[in-house]
């Protein structure tokens, strides 16, 4: 575990640079000098909010997503907004990513692509991986922390995260990216559009391979992807009808299990997935998986007043990831005991199995937007569906079972229904209502699991999600902008599928979360702050315990009153025409109020119980800071060209591994340091050439980003077992675009 430097010393880079993307509306610079209105593409206008609406927010348009692009996956693009964690599974980016925002995992945030919803429908989560490159046609993203306004999908438990990549420019152009980095990473991209066509037609595509060995061992990626853009607006420009596909597939070598404590010092790439009893490993230990996206939309403008969105989509999903497993029982597999020729009972064997997940995830979006003088009225909802199939082979064993034996075969269905009604309101000169209510039905039928198939559970859930909140905005004298909101919203999240799995004998509850926001932003032409506070109030959060369920499954439960308080800040300043800097800082507590941990008792049986009144949430640092002087130190020698030096810094808090707030079961804090050139030139044969390098970690920090832990007692003593996940020491890479 690593040495790190202090929180003060990290506020007090805070102090010196302030955050990447609260300024992502501004053209070039951290100043308000240049500031634009970036639009709203009509697709996403129902699920995002503006600068008006009382809610803490951060936009990255396309040329801040453009400048950190390197082939690394979207948690990676957010690193520098409030309030966020990432890790990599392999350690540098690329293949199997998390986030977390204000503590919670990308399980709990809302994530939308046009307006589309894309967690998965049963476990909840956001899988990056599945579609992989996404980011070299993404033209913005909007990230709102804490419960935000109503959107599609999942209940956002912590934050939403919505990405737009339909814009279509009117002019022809084509361009190829290509990357080239540490641990063999490689990124190929090559995009092109027709531009605007008689008719009012154009068309855009985009092809992408991403390779990586990975940090960690046997953790490489293979990952492409494609997209299709059809578009024909009419022209007046009142009607337009566009076709998306985008596709992915990945292969990605396990590196789910960590590495353990105990050999952090010796081998941080330590992979022991796919061991063999002879030492060796199994060649075929991969996670393998296509995910396809057709989305069709249609907008048309009545009038000044009133315009109308609709969309289509259909998601379609299928993989499998093989696994070697040792001293597997017949009986888990439905099989009778195996007897040898010598007449010896073989109660296990050794197998490689293939698990499948099979789905069709699909649906409609709608909504109607009114907007004259004052007001501006948004009616819109979803209705998804999602049909899934889960099963299994064995592919070998050493004996006893069957070539390519089926022992599971199960489906799951569940429809999900969502309406809303928005109106934001000026009510006297500088303020604005802003009010918000949403109803949610969730139907979820589950025929049996694969450890336990005779358990069927079906529920259904009403969810009622109330927001309102207020807005005084001011413009003074010198230019400069301020606003102050309040807000309070509540929201709703139904539990997953491994929480039935984990509670056949009780149903496990739902989540209820009320969340109050209170902030302040100022903008002026230099220079800008903020500050905004939250307090977000749970009942019934679903938390790991660890205790065991009637079949042996550890279980998530319901803790009756847990909160997340804190203060959220950002700033941004340009002292010189040649200097940015920005940066933000969130200070917080993370509580749950009353919490019971069961450890395992090899000597006695059973469970232990052990009770704490007030404790940390697990993966819930106190202090996240992140900050980045940007120079362009040859600003006025240089004609048709920039160049810029990016320093970015980022500290994260320690982490507890579990609820118990035990620091021997922790993350330790960390801070890190990067460092980007970026070169790009415009000529008489291209449009733009670019040049990136990127050096992550250039102090070559030892650190951990994510983990998991479990104790037991055995021979009279309480033991405890730490895995962590290692990420990269010092790498780079290196980037070359051109656009013509």
């Amino acid at each position: 575990m690593n040495q790190y430097t202090t929180p003060a010393a990290v506020l007090l880079l805070g102090a010196l640079s302030l955050p990447v993307c609260s300024l992502a509306q501004e053209t070039d610079s951290a100043s308000g000098a240049g500031r634009r209105q970036e639009l709203i593409p009509v697709e996403i206008r129902a699920v995002r909010v503006n600068e008006k609406t009382p809610y803490a927010v951060s936009n990255l348009n396309e040329k801040d997503i453009r400048t950190q692009n390197l082939g690394q996956d979207i948690p990676y693009i957010l690193n520098q907004t409030p309030s966020i964690v990432i890790s990599s599974d392999a350690g540098a980016g690329v293949g199997y990513t998390g986030m977390r925002i204000r503590g919670t995992d990308a399980s709990r945030i809302n994530f939308t692509i046009n307006g589309i919803p894309v967690n998965d429908a049963e476990s909840q989560a956001a899988l990056f991986v599945d579609f992989p490159d996404l980011l070299s046609s993404t033209q913005s993203i909007q990230v709102q922390r804490g419960v935000g306004s109503s959107t599609n999908g999942a209940g956002a438990f912590g934050a939403s995260v919505n990405l737009s990549n339909l814009k279509q420019d009117k002019t022809a152009f084509a361009e190829v990216n290509n990357t080239y980095g540490s641990f063999n990473t490689w990124k190929h991209t090559i995009r092109a559009g027709s531009g605007l066509l008689k008719g009012g037609f154009q068309f855009d595509v985009r092809a992408s391979k991403i390779s990586s060995d990975g940090y960690i061992e046997r953790s490489a990626s293979d990952l492409k992807s494609l997209q299709f853009l059809a578009g024909w607006t009419s022209k007046d420009e009142n009607t337009s009808v566009r076709f998306n596909l985008f596709t992915g597939t990945e292969k990605t070598g396990q590196a789910w299990n960590g590495v353990p404590e105990t050999m952090l010092g010796t081998n941080r790439r330590f992979n022991g997935l796919g061991l063999k009893r002879d030492g060796s490993y199994y060649n075929d230990q991969t996670d393998n998986y296509q995910q396809d996206y057709y989305q069709l939309f249609f907008d048309h403008k009545f009038d000044d007043s009133w315009s109308a969105h609709a969309g289509l989509f259909l998601t379609r999903g299928k993989g499998f990831y093989n696994e070697y497993r040792k001293g597997e029982a017949f009986a888990d597999y439905g099989l009778p005991n195996y007897t040898t020729p010598t007449g010896d009972t073989a109660k296990t064997t050794d197998l490689t199995r293939r698990l499948w997940l099979d789905n069709y995830y699909y649906g409609a979006v709608y909504s109607a937007t009114y907007q004259q003088n004052k007001t501006q009225l948004i009616l819109g909802g979803a209705y998804t569906r999602y049909d899934a199939k889960h099963y299994g082979f064995v592919t070998w064993a050493d004996y006893g079972v069957p070539v390519d034996y089926r022992w599971y075969n199960l489906t799951a269905y569940k429809r999900d229904f969502n309406i809303y009604a928005k109106l934001q309101q000026q009510v006297a000169q500088h303020w604005f209502l802003f009010g918000d209510l949403q109803y949610r039905r969730v139907s979820y039928e589950i025929n049996g699991f694969r450890k336990n198939p005779t358990l069927h559970p079906s529920v259904d859930y009403n969810f009622v999600n109330p927001k309102a909140g207020l807005s005084y905005i001011t413009q003074h004298g010198n230019g400069a902008e301020s606003k102050a909101y309040a807000s309070f919203a509540v929201a709703n999240k139904e539990p997953n599928r491994d929480d039935f799995e984990a509670s056949p004998t009780a149903l496990p509850k739902h989540e209820s979360l009320y969340d109050a926001e209170l902030g302040y932003q100022y903008r002026g032409n230099k220079w800008e702050a903020g500050a905004n506070l939250y307090y977000m109030n749970y009942r019934n959060q679903l938390i790991l315990t660890g205790k065991i369920n009637d079949v042996g499954t550890y279980t998530r439960s319901n803790a009756d009153k847990s909160y997340r308080a804190g203060i959220e800040l950002t700033a941004g300043v340009r002292p010189a025409p040649w200097l940015q800097l920005q940066a933000n800082a969130t200070l917080s507590q993370n509580k749950i109020l009353d919490f019971n941990e069961y450890i395992d008792d090899y000597d006695a049986g059973g469970q232990i119980l052990n009770h704490y009144d007030k404790t940390d949430i697990a993966f819930s640092p106190n202090i996240i800071a992140g900050g980045s002087a940007t120079l362009e130190p040859l600003r006025k020698m240089l004609q048709h060209q920039q160049f810029f030096i990016d320093l970015l810094g980022k500290y994260v808090g320690r982490q507890y591994l579990d609820n118990t707030a035990n620091k021997a079961r922790s993350i330790n804090a960390y801070s890190l340091c990067d460092l980007r050139l970026r070169y790009t030139v415009q000529t008489s044969f291209v449009k733009e050439l670019g040049i990136s390098l990127a050096l992550n970690n250039v102090l070559d920090k030892k650190y951990e980003a994510n983990g998991y832990t479990f104790s037991y007692k055995s021979d009279g003593t309480i033991a405890t077992e730490n895995y962590y996940f290692p990420q990269a020491g010092f790498n780079f890479l290196l980037g070359v675009s051109i656009r013509w």
